[in-house]
């Protein structure tokens, strides 16, 4: 063990105590060393979490407890987490709800709650709702952050982001519905949402889904004044989410995500929604890569 270092105050060396590198007699005392091919090589000291404020917005076929591991992660790590729910979600049985409607709740929530200097973060759908929440109330948000979210175009919506075939598919189950609404059948939710779930994971987290309001999907928004916002913007790219296709014009990113100008980029392992529930400990720490300063 002669010449590790273990955690000890102040960087002392094992059987050494004198706070420099083995075999040193004087220089800059030194925190952490790890062995190497030509001998041992300082380590920066473990970095200090800036504590933040974080709004968690969640996306379609979810409700805010759809955050409940991520939040939970990030409170561990001593940051402030809020996740609103919106009209037509949760415990709400009227799904005749707009995609105003809900953006303006997510706004009263931020007011209501006296929010500021806050990390503003959409998911799917919630990329969407995060959009227009930043034209209503952008002195109160530090950073956006999008997680595979929709970026929407200005004029565009939601369902003209998607291939022609599912915009049909999708068209078909609304108009099928008594409610105005749309349920993903279960083989197309566990190829799409949680391809990297297995079955029976699969099949409980679509047991705990219910039928989207469609209204939101297909509303044209106006982000005329989104596009023209200056508030720093992240994108949380997962890289095995299988939602949107790869190329051929769609897809998170770099499709969606390169529509927010000069943005930073962090990429982690997972899919549409199973590391949420699987892995929150991961995701919570690529929010924060993507949040901090």
């Amino acid at each position: 063990m002669d010449g590790y270092v273990i955690n000890q105050p102040y960087g002392t060396v094992a059987g050494r105590g004198d706070g420099y590198m083995n075999g040193q007699t004087g220089g800059r005392p030194f925190v952490h060393a790890q062995p190497g091919v030509h001998g041992y090589y300082p380590m920066l000291p473990r970095e200090a979490v800036q504590p933040l404020t974080f709004v968690l917005v969640h996306g379609s076929w979810a409700n805010a407890s759809f955050w409940n591991g991520v939040a939970a992660e990030l409170r561990r790590q001593g940051h402030i987490v809020y996740a609103p729910e919106y009209p037509g979600h949760g415990s709400d049985p009227d799904t005749n709800v707009t995609h105003a409607m809900i953006s303006r709740a997510v706004v009263d929530f931020i007011i209501a709650h006296n929010l500021h200097d806050i990390i503003l973060v959409g998911h799917s759908f919630g990329g969407s709702v995060i959009q227009k929440v930043a034209e209503l109330v952008p002195d109160r948000i530090k950073r956006l952050v999008f997680v595979d979210g929709f970026v929407v175009a200005d004029g565009q919506s939601l369902a003209d982001q998607l291939p022609p075939p599912v915009q049909e598919a999708f068209t078909q189950l609304r108009e099928m519905s008594a409610e105005d609404t749309i349920m993903l059948p279960f083989s197309l939710f566990r190829e799409t949402f949680v391809n990297l779930a297995d079955h029976a994971l699969a099949f409980q987290l679509y047991s705990e889904i219910r039928p989207e309001p469609a209204k939101p999907l297909f509303e044209e928004l106006d982000l005329k004044t989104f596009f023209r916002l200056q508030i720093p913007r992240s994108y949380l790219y997962l890289t095995e989410d299988n939602v949107l296709p790869q190329g051929e014009g769609y897809g998170w990113h770099p499709h969606m995500s390169s529509r927010l100008g000069v943005f930073r980029l962090i990429k982690s392992h997972g899919d549409h929604m199973t590391f949420f529930r699987t892995q929150p400990a991961l995701l919570a720490q690529r929010l924060y890569e993507a949040s901090r300063d």
